[in-house]
């Protein structure tokens, strides 16, 4: 099916898609392999640029050469589960500071296959690592810049992806990234009624860069094993077997329920055709609750 016969989700967005384009926006698409998100996120980049967006596709582990780097070695190397997450969480740091967040300073719309929901599903669930370790290191790495985690505003004056490369201490008085603190204790749980993901207000860290929406793609792993079968040789996640996969789909559940106002749930067993009319509307309804 070509892009042309996939739902237009610019003509249904109405006049609330346009008034939000002044503002960067970062939507992660998650799923075990199999699932079918690149097919869609290739799709959802044609219809924003239709509507004058900016559009950075990237990707988890990678989006920069070193992060592409430590993918290699992520996805192929045997290693101890504490030196996988931290490499993957090296490679989101670097991703973060080299692209996603100077994009975002941008106005740009980030479409990024994979972030931070699949390490805590593929580690944290499939691999069985301790939840609380990987949430620490989330907490570490993905710290926002001071004028976008104090305003809710990418871009002011002092942010500058140069500045990104200065000192510690000199990103906390000028626009960077803030000195980091573990002490945040969340006591309410829900997203905002604008539908724009609020990090305090469903457990996780006020100051942290997550996702404005993340669409996932579920599947069950028998189903996603069939679709792999002749597509490629296997990387050492994607031979791990169907009960592991079902610990990874268990950990994007719990992910979902920490968070729920930024998670939107597709059934991805459903044809090509069905899912991007799903991903469609998912993303037309929740650009639209964002500019009301």
């Amino acid at each position: 099916m070509n892009c042309a016969s996939w739902p237009v989700a610019s003509a249904t967005m109405g006049d609330g898609f346009h008034t939000f384009m002044s503002s960067g926006t970062f939507i992660s698409f998650e799923g075990i392999d199999g699932a079918g998100k690149s097919t869609h996120i290739a799709r959802v980049a044609d219809l924003f640029r239709q509507a004058g967006r900016a559009v950075v596709l990237t990707r988890e582990p990678g989006g920069t050469p070193l992060s592409e780097k430590l993918r290699e070695l992520v996805l192929h190397e045997a290693m101890d589960p504490l030196t996988e997450a931290l490499l993957m969480f090296a490679a989101r740091r670097e991703h973060l500071v080299q692209v996603i967040e100077p994009a975002l300073a941008r106005g740009d719309v980030v479409l990024c296959d994979r972030f931070t929901d699949a390490t805590f599903a593929y580690q944290g669930g499939g691999r069985g690592f301790d939840w609380q370790v990987l949430a620490e290191l989330e907490r570490m790495v993905q710290q926002r810049p001071v004028d976008d985690a104090t305003t809710g505003h990418a871009g002011q004056a002092g942010h500058t992806p140069e500045a990104n490369h200065t000192p510690h201490a000199r990103h906390t008085r000028e626009g960077g990234y803030p000195t980091f603190r573990s002490t945040w204790t969340p006591d309410q749980v829900g997203g905002d009624k604008s539908g724009r993901f609020d990090s305090a207000r469903e457990g996780g860290y006020p100051s942290l860069r997550q996702p404005d929406l993340t669409v996932w793609f579920d599947l069950d792993p028998l189903i996603a094993a069939e679709r792999l079968a002749s597509a490629r040789v296997p990387d050492k996640f994607e031979s791990q077997p169907a009960d592991f996969f079902a610990a990874v789909r268990a950990g994007y559940a719990r992910r979902q329920a920490e968070m729920p106002g930024r998670f939107a749930r597709i059934d991805a067993a459903q044809s090509i055709d069905e899912v991007g009319a799903d991903v469609s509307r998912v993303v037309s309804d929740w650009l639209q609750r964002s500019a009301a």
